[in-house]
């Protein structure tokens, strides 16, 4: 039975006023001169490196004047935009990298408008580098497009607001003291069609404040002039341990016979494993094995150290070394002993309880304004008794995947939705009035496409790209079990195809191709979201395609329920609420959670896989979280 009551309450819409400030605890103690000082990237440390965070200079612009009145522009075009654009003479102020303008903790609280060009600029100290090293700036995030120069001179273009990207200085840096850094940034929002999760211009209900430009950590590193560019560790149960690595040779100094060195140590320093692996062409895979490995689980999650060092002959006996880490478990989606497909880990079923986490906060956005601030959500949602979160429609920064891995926390990780306007009735009312619908539409025709806002080219190449991508990044967390690729239809293209691509290019984890509705019988769940309807199980009827049929079933899960709404007074940022239900007091609230996560975890037995609780937190008018926005409360607790 539909809960029209329920449904209205989510068709509910109004126009964003002001909001109100708010901030987190670790907010409250943020140092400008030391911003989010912690290495940012933990799979890969090196010693010899200068944070960037902190102020910068900033300046908004108009968009040059033959690119405002286009509708979308084509990522060739903004590039061109932005290579042709002028900096400007004067800059506008401060900026506390890496808050995005629009985030209160930046100091600047602006919107950047699609017809507008966001600049930053700082001046940086070289260090002394010899003719055998390299000077890399690296960025965690910059939110879309951009142009770096050094001194006035073009040096890197970069498209994709949620992946890193690298710039090799060094030309520009031997035998100066200084340099000038400037980034031109562009960001349409969504006036055009590059991924961009939940942020919308005109902000409201499950729709998130926009933001623009850096939004994760900066820093520069002196390097090899051969060094490792990017490392996956992934270990399987067996205790066999992959490597696939890149390295950068600007200098043509790799020779035949070149090799990087492995080392793997336990906790108490021992070597249990160690290999040399040769280079080819510029490129390292390879397997090692430990034997009797210590698995790693959420109630065990043990990790391993890794030192890892470049041999290069033409580097002269120096190295390029950095440390990392790895776990050995194994995930996947498999028929238990009485034929239910279930989530399996390390070869033992395990029932998901996760909850959905959108990763904002209220002075930083999608910025967590500490490290701590990452690590209490954490361990908030653990010490609740939930042992999976689903990383929604954002890819978080390192360090986050690191606290997951380092303190027993599954993800499930989004893939970054975008493409045109949604339509409503598309992703939101036909699937919630019309259960019927969710299994009977196409996305691989050009019609259906439009009408799941997938209709442009440039988007469904930047989404490939991107989550691509984000798959070769992230792949050597132990805590991420699971690729979730489209979300309510919110821009869904042939999820057939692109499930195969994403396990050909990962065949380690499950992946729930659709998540919510629009099913198209491929990856390893069936994928559904409730909260207008009773919980049930749905069996699997559809006989699956692709490299999913080979293990028939896929696992059910209610991949998003609950949603119940509590507002703490002066633990808001708006007066207007959005979510469910309507309860007299917090003790009412909590009974209906309760009673509500009870009624999930009861269908286990009925084959049910798992499930994930909306939400972590409430997110600026969203107050269906199980802490407030500033995490000063925790309603459920």
């Amino acid at each position: 039975m539909l809960d029209i009551k329920r449904v209205l309450m989510s068709a509910k819409s109004h126009k964003r006023g002001d909001v109100y400030p708010l901030e987190t605890p670790r907010g409250a103690t943020l140092d400008p001169d030391r911003v989010l000082p912690e290495y940012p990237r933990p799979t890969m440390v090196r010693p010899a490196y200068t944070m960037l965070n902190g102020y910068w200079e900033f300046a908004i612009r108009p968009i040059p004047e033959e690119y405002r009145h286009a509708q979308a522009l084509s990522t060739g075009r903004v590039l061109n935009m932005l290579a042709a654009a002028p900096e400007p003479e004067r800059y506008d102020g401060r900026i506390l990298v890496p808050f995005s303008p629009e985030a209160p903790a930046s100091g600047v609280g602006r919107v950047l408008q699609p017809d507008e060009l966001l600049w930053y600029t700082r001046t940086v100290d070289v260090p002394d580098l010899d003719e055998l090293e390299r000077l890399i700036v690296r960025f965690g995030a910059v939110d879309w497009a951009c142009s770096l120069m050094v001194d006035g001179k073009p040096a890197a273009t970069h498209v994709g607001g949620y992946l890193p990207f690298d710039a090799d200085i060094t030309d520009f840096a031997r035998g100066r003291r200084s340099l000038r850094l400037a980034l031109c940034v562009y960001d349409p929002s969504d006036a055009g069609v590059q991924p961009r999760g939940k942020q919308r211009l005109d902000a409201g209900g499950i729709w998130y404040t926009p933001q623009s430009g850096i939004w994760q950590s900066a820093w520069y590193e002196v390097v090899s002039a051969v060094h490792v560019e990017s490392l996956a560790l992934n270990g399987a149960a067996n205790g066999t341990l992959r490597i696939e690595g890149a390295l950068a040779d600007p200098h043509g100094l790799l020779r035949e016979g070149d090799s990087i060195d492995v080392v793997v140590r336990d906790h108490e320093g021992r070597d249990v494993a160690a290999a040399r692996l040769p280079i080819a062409g510029r490129r390292v895979r390879g397997a090692i094995d430990v034997a009797h490995p210590h698995l790693w689980s959420p109630g065990d999650p043990y990790l391993y150290d890794v030192d890892v060092a470049v041999c290069a002959r033409g580097l002269l006996g120096r190295q390029d070394a950095l440390s990392s880490y790895c776990a050995f478990r194994t995930a996947e989606v498999k028929r238990d002993e009485s034929g239910v497909a279930r989530f399996f880990l390390n070869g033992s079923p395990v029932f998901i309880k996760g909850v959905l986490d959108q990763g904002y906060w209220p002075e930083g956005l999608m910025t967590a304004p500490s490290d701590e601030a990452l690590v209490h959500d954490i361990l908030a949602m653990k010490q609740a008794g939930f042992n999976m979160l689903r990383k929604h429609i954002k890819i978080e920064c390192a360090r986050w995947y690191y606290h997951c891995d380092r303190l027993g926390m599954l993800v499930w990780q989004d893939a970054v939705s975008g493409g045109g306007a949604y339509s409503p009735w598309h992703t939101s009312r036909k699937p919630t009035l019309v259960k019927a619908s969710w299994d009977r539409f196409r996305d691989d025709t050009p019609r259906h496409r439009a009408a799941l806002s997938s209709g442009s080219a440039d988007y469904r190449r930047e989404w490939l790209e991107t989550t691509r991508d984000m798959v070769l990044q992230l792949a050597g967390h132990p805590s991420i079990v699971t690729w979730v690729l489209f979300n309510e239809g919110w821009g869904q293209f042939d999820a057939r195809e692109m499930s195969e691509r994403i396990h050909e290019l990962d065949p380690t984890r499950p992946i729930d191709a659709t998540s919510g509705w629009y099913d198209q019988r491929c990856g390893d769940y069936l994928s559904q979201h409730n909260y207008f309807r009773p919980l049930t199980v749905d069996c699997d009827r559809r006989v699956p395609v692709g490299y999913a049929q080979e293990r028939g079933n896929r696992a059910f899960v209610i991949s998003e329920f609950g949603g119940w709404t509590q507002a703490i007074p002066g633990h808001t940022v708006s007066p207007y609420s959005y979510g469910y239900g309507n309860f007299p007091t917090l003790d009412a609230w909590r009974d209906a959670v309760r009673r509500t996560l009870d009624e999930a975890a009861s269908l286990e037995a009925l084959g049910l896989a798992g499930y994930v609780y909306t939400q972590l937190s409430d997110v600026e008018e969203e107050l269906n979280g199980l802490l407030t926005y500033d995490r000063r409360v925790n309603k459920l607790a």
